[in-house]
C-alpha cells in the first residue's frame, strides 16, 4: 500500500494535459461488447478501474490490446459466461456489463457493483429499464440475473435522474426490437459520449443530452473508432487546486462549455477565469469571498466536485455552505478535514464552512473524490506534510496525478506504508 505526502503552500504554476473521461470510459469499455468486431477508443485515462474492465473482457473471451491511450477490443469471440463476483465488485461501473451482456446475448449473470462506498446508490432505476424491455430480472445470493427471450423496445420514465440507468438501458435497447423512448434521462456529457460510440458502431440513437432519448433497435453493431471526450472532474480538480493554492494554471484540453457551472462559482469568489476555445486558465487571488453551493444534476454544480470544492472553501473570508442535492451522505471527507484543522459542520444535506487556514496530518481518503479533497488541502497547508493513505481510491480516477502535480511546483511524492506508519 501506498500513501501521498504533501509539503504544501507552494502556488501551482503552468500548464496540466487533461486526459480522457473516467466516467466515459468505464460506460464506453463495457458498451464495446455489443459489437461483433474491432472497436478502437482513444484518449483513454490510465485508471484501476479502466485496467479491471479490461480484465473481464478478457476473462469472457474478448481480445484487449492497450497501447499507450489507445485500446483495442475484438469482442468477435466473447461468451456470456456468469461473472457472480471477483473483479466486477472493485468498481461501481461493473453494472454496466448488465446492459451490454443483455443486449449481446439477452442475458447477463453479474455480482452486485462495488466502488466507492460513500452512500448506498441503487440500481433499482437499471432494474426497471430491464424489465420493461421484457427481461426478467432475479437476485439470487448476491447475483443479479437478467435474462430475456426477446428484447423489446418500449417507454422508459426514469423515477429519478441517473446516469447509470440512462446509460444502460441505451446499451441494452440499441440491440431490442422496436423502439425505446426513455424520459427523464440524465443530460450529463458522458451520456452523449456513449451514444455518439453506439452510433458509430450503427446504432440509431437520437436525443443524447436531453431529457428524452429515442432509441431505434437494431439487429447489430459492428466496430468502430471513438475518442474520448476530455474529462470535466479532472479538470475541475485542477480548477479548485489552482485557485486553492493562489496559483496560476492553465488546464489545456477541456470543454468550457462543459465547466460553466464550476467557472460561474469560482468567478462568484474572486478566481479569474479565462475561457479558450480548449482550455481554461485559472489565475487565484490573495482574498476569496464565501459563496454557497448546490451540487445538482448536470448541467449544474457536479457532485463529484463537492468534495474538491469543500476544501477550498476553507480558503474563503467568512461563512459558505455546500449543499448536495445528488447524494445525501457525501460527506465523508469532513471529518478527515477536520484533523487538518477546518471549521465544518454537516446538517442534513449541507456543509457548513467556516474559512480558515488548515494545518499538516495524518488523513485519510475514504473515496475517490474525498482523496482529491485532501489532495488539494494538504497543497494549501504553509507548513509540514500532510500524509494520506487510501491512494488507491485517489488512483480511480486520477491518472498521473503526482507527475502532474509536481509539473506544476507541487512538492508531492508516494511513499510505501508501512505497517507502523
Amino acid at each position: 500500500m501506498e500513501k501521498l505526502m504533501i509539503r504544501g503552500g507552494r502556488p501551482l504554476r503552468g500548464t496540466v494535459q487533461i486526459s480522457g473521461a473516467k466516467n466515459s470510459a468505464v460506460a464506453l469499455v463495457p458498451a464495446a461488447i455489443l459489437a461483433e468486431s474491432e472497436v478502437v477508443l482513444d484518449n483513454l485515462p490510465h485508471l484501476s478501474d479502466v485496467a479491471v474492465l479490461s480484465e473481464i473482457l478478457q476473462d469472457l473471451g474478448a481480445t484487449v490490446d492497450r497501447q499507450d491511450d489507445v485500446m483495442r477490443i475484438d469482442p468477435s469471440r466473447l461468451q456470456a459466461k456468469p461473472m457472480p463476483n471477483g473483479k466486477v465488485k472493485l468498481l461501481r461501473a461493473s453494472y454496466y456489463l448488465m446492459g451490454a451482456m443483455l443486449g449481446r446475448f439477452g442475458e447477463a449473470t453479474i455480482g452486485l457493483p462495488g466502488g466507492c462506498n460513500f452512500e448506498p446508490r441503487p440500481i433499482d432505476q437499471h432494474i426497471k429499464g430491464f424489465e420493461a424491455l421484457g427481461a426478467t430480472v432475479t437476485n439470487e445470493h448476491g447475483s443479479m440475473h437478467i435474462s430475456a427471450k426477446e428484447l423489446r423496445g418500449a417507454k422508459i420514465y426514469l423515477d429519478v435522474v441517473s446516469v447509470g440507468a440512462t446509460i444502460n438501458i441505451m446499451l441494452a435497447a440499441s440491440r431490442a426490437k422496436g423502439s425505446t423512448i426513455i424520459e427523464n434521462a440524465a443530460k450529463e456529457p458522458e451520456i452523449i459520449d456513449v451514444a455518439t460510440l453506439l452510433n458509430a458502431m450503427g446504432a440509431k440513437i437520437k436525443g443524447a443530452g436531453t431529457e428524452t432519448i429515442r432509441i431505434e433497435g437494431v439487429d447489430s453493431l459492428h466496430g468502430c473508432r471513438h475518442s474520448i471526450i476530455p474529462d470535466r472532474i479532472q479538470a475541475g480538480t485542477y480548477m479548485i487546486a489552482a485557485a486553492a493554492t493562489r496559483g496560476d494554471v492553465l488546464i489545456d484540453n477541456v470543454i468550457p462549455k462543459h465547466m460553466e457551472a464550476m467557472t460561474a462559482k469560482l468567478e462568484e469568489m474572486g478566481v479569474i477565469v479565462e475561457e479558450m476555445d480548449e482550455s481554461i486558465r485559472i489565475i487565484g487571488g490573495p482574498k476569496y469571498t464565501p459563496v454557497d453551493v448546490k451540487a445538482l444534476v448536470y448541467p449544474g454544480f457536479a457532485t463529484d466536485l463537492q468534495s474538491p470544492m469543500t476544501s477550498l472553501l476553507t480558503q474563503a473570508s467568512g461563512v459558505s455552505i455546500l449543499t448536495d442535492y445528488v447524494y445525501s451522505n457525501r460527506f465523508k471527507h469532513v471529518p478527515e478535514l477536520a484533523r487538518m484543522g477546518a471549521d465544518i459542520r454537516v446538517e442534513g444535506r449541507s456543509a457548513i464552512i467556516e474559512g480558515g487556514p488548515l494545518n499538516a496530518a495524518k488523513v485519510r481518503a475514504t473515496d475517490l473524490r474525498a482523496g482529491a479533497a485532501l489532495v488539494i488541502a494538504g497543497l494549501t497547508v504553509a507548513e509540514g506534510v500532510t500524509e494520506i493513505t487510501g491512494v488507491e481510491y485517489i488512483d480511480r480516477g486520477y491518472d498521473n496525478l503526482v507527475d502532474n502535480l509536481r509539473r506544476l511546483g507541487a512538492d508531492v511524492w508516494r511513499e510505501t506504508e508501512t505497517e507502523s506508519s
